[in-house]
């Protein structure tokens, strides 16, 4: 019997602003895209000028093409950091930006860690990485690519979204590298805990170390990170592929990413 293969989209979309969230917002200004959209019927002028001799009745209808221009951070809708994002060196060289990610990294087998059980603020550890994979009865190999689901992507467009979720510490995310784990993701908007969380603690414990500690880990391992992921309760646990190949900007941090796993049935 032939095995039939089912796609599923691993990202969100970019479109104008962020939903729900008033334009004037910080988080729109920094990651919200603008669009600017040109229509069948406005771009018959440029039509005739690239066509010198014809005119609007040689189109059909008397319409052209569309155009977008768009405007919008490396970090907005999904996307994967580079170790150069993180700091400029990373295990004692050169940081690789996001057109150095070697691409077998970005084709592998896929493992998810559900960890929807963990709190809003909470860290998530080895120790809870460890338990998730005894309960699946599943061991990391290099290059496997992990995706942490903690379901906040059902969140996208509200506020809720960028400040009621999980995030990965330094010691969890050094202990995939430590399994040969070169390209990790999650379905919350950063690697790392919400800012406000972290500056609290700091404020509270003076600890330096709290400080984007998941993301600071990539000082010590190299590593590549997807974040604003969605979907992934529509995953089995492990036992498929994911492709994450992200678009090539020249010496970028990050880059946008079209991430889709692929399961055979």
């Amino acid at each position: 019997m032939a095995k039939t293969v089912r796609l599923v989209d691993l990202s969100l979309e970019i479109k104008q602003g962020l939903g729900g969230i008033p334009d004037d917002s910080p988080v729109v200004k920094a990651l919200g895209a603008q669009i600017r959209y040109t229509s069948h019927q406005e771009s018959v002028p440029q039509m005739l000028r690239s066509f010198p001799g014809i005119t609007p009745d040689d189109l059909p209808d008397g319409l052209g093409w569309t155009e977008e221009q768009v405007t919008l951070n490396t970090h907005t809708g999904t996307h994967m950091d580079s170790p150069w994002h993180y700091f400029p060196t990373s295990e004692c060289k050169k940081s690789k930006t996001i057109d150095e990610v070697p691409l077998e990294y970005c084709y592998s087998d896929g493992v998810v860690l559900d960890m929807t059980h963990k709190k809003p603020g909470e860290v998530i550890t080895a120790a809870d990485i460890q338990e998730v994979l005894e309960s699946i009865n599943y061991s990391l190999k290099p290059l496997d690519i992990v995706l942490v689901r903690t379901d906040t992507d059902k969140l996208w467009d509200t506020l809720k979204y960028w400040t009621d979720h999980p995030g990965m510490g330094r010691e969890g995310t050094i202990w995939l590298a430590d399994q040969g784990v070169k390209v990790v993701g999650t379905d919350a908007p950063g690697w790392d805990r919400p800012f406000g969380y972290q500056a609290a603690e700091f404020k509270e414990t003076g600890d330096k170390s709290l400080i984007w500690e998941g993301h600071f880990a990539g000082r010590e391992r190299e590593y590549f990170q997807m974040e604003k992921l969605a979907n992934l309760d529509q995953l089995p646990p492990y036992g498929f592929k994911v492709s994450c190949f992200p678009i090539k900007i020249y010496k970028a941090g990050a880059a946008w990413v079209r991430p889709v796993a692929i399961i055979e049935e």
